[in-house]
């Protein structure tokens, strides 16, 4: 019972390490120093927390990512910075919670707990990046404060009842691990959108064109399908998002054919697999609505009887997308109701 609730101490903190590694270390020193909490004789080895010296470093690092966290993308950059340090913190504060244990047993701690910490810092850098994808700071001040609240509140649970802790971190964790595929994709769709809007042209003066190709990494993919055997007008790259029963934030494009005007491909790959929708342009309104990162096109049935197509572009591509609606209202035939372009048109400028 011993070694499990040290187990569940070590990867608790590990956890909570990989959310905010300096308010953990500054409150569970504090904690210790002005006898806030009196340690059992099994974590005598965590005294050292209570240094001074650890506490104010402790606490002058918390100050800086008190404030870094809550200003939209310097969060982001904040965390791409402690990728390495708060895993490897959380591993130090595990091992330090055992002590001096058998050294086998310690490095397997070590690694569950730097993997902990990993899982755990991945899961808040994707749900950073996700909410920076609106320019307003609330968000950002709401995770930052509901981040700290809960690190706090982890700590006091981890020292009342371990074993709680320890149930409430495996289901945490299987629940990571399950969208972990999810969340590494949205990471990977925002960070190539703000990649391309930090590296597009400031001012959009010559007019686009579509590329009538697959981009070379979808090319390879294809290359032996047959799907593509007519003659392209167009193939834009782009991402997918929420709705039309494709998966979000697969990197694609939208690909429309000489020889069949009312239909429009979606390729893209997951992993090394295909994926291949057809969209069906009959009864279809197109709207393009300009976001902070993106440039969204929206392919939704009048009727309203189905959910709409959502489909991500890079912001520098405005002008290719206002050519893609144009395009696609043509071949449709017909432009849309003012009370769709209303709903889905909100203000926004290039």
């Amino acid at each position: 019972m011993e070694q499990l609730n040290l187990l569940a101490v070590a990867l608790g903190l590990a956890a909570l390490a990989g959310i905010n590694l300096y308010l953990t270390v500054f409150a569970t020193g504090l904690a210790i120093h002005f006898h806030w909490i009196t340690l059992a004789p099994q974590y005598q080895s965590l005294e050292i927390l209570a240094n001074p010296w650890i506490i104010a470093l402790a606490g002058a690092f918390y100050v800086l990512e008190f404030f870094a966290d809550k200003i939209p993308w310097v969060d982001s950059i904040w965390d791409a910075v402690h990728t390495v340090i708060r895993p490897i913190g959380g591993a130090f504060l595990a091992i330090q919670v055992l002590g001096h244990p058998d050294p086998v047993f310690g490095v397997i701690v070590g690694l569950l707990a730097g993997g902990t910490s990993l899982a755990s810092h991945t899961a808040k850098s994707a749900t950073r990046l996700t909410a920076n994808a609106s320019p307003e700071p609330f968000s950002n001040i709401a995770l930052s404060v509901g981040e700290d609240v809960a690190v706090v509140g982890g700590l006091a649970l981890i020292y009342h009842n371990p074993i709680v802790a320890l149930s409430i971190f495996a289901v945490a964790m299987a629940a990571f691990f399950y969208f972990a595929p999810r969340i590494l994709r949205a990471m990977k769709a925002k960070i190539w959108l703000a990649w391309k809007k930090l590296n597009g042209p400031a001012y959009f003066s010559a007019p686009a064109k579509l590329p009538i190709v697959l981009p070379r990494e979808l090319a390879e993919v294809f290359s032996k399908q047959d799907v593509l055997s007519g003659t392209t007008a167009w193939a834009a790259p782009c991402l997918s998002g929420r709705g039309g029963k494709i998966a979000a934030n697969l990197f694609g494009a939208l690909v429309a054919m000489q020889e069949e005007p009312q239909k429009l491909l979606f390729v893209a790959r997951k992993g090394r697999r295909p994926v291949i929708k057809a969209i069906d342009l009959e009864g279809m309104s197109v709207a393009r609505q300009p976001q902070f990162l993106s440039e969204n096109l929206i392919i939704a049935p009048i009727s309203g009887k189905s959910s709409p197509y959502l489909f991500l572009f890079p912001r520098p591509s405005a002008d290719e997308v206002e050519q893609i609606v144009e395009d696609l209202r043509d071949r449709v035939g017909h432009r849309r109701p003012a009370s769709v372009e209303s709903t889905l048109e909100p203000a926004g400028t290039r």
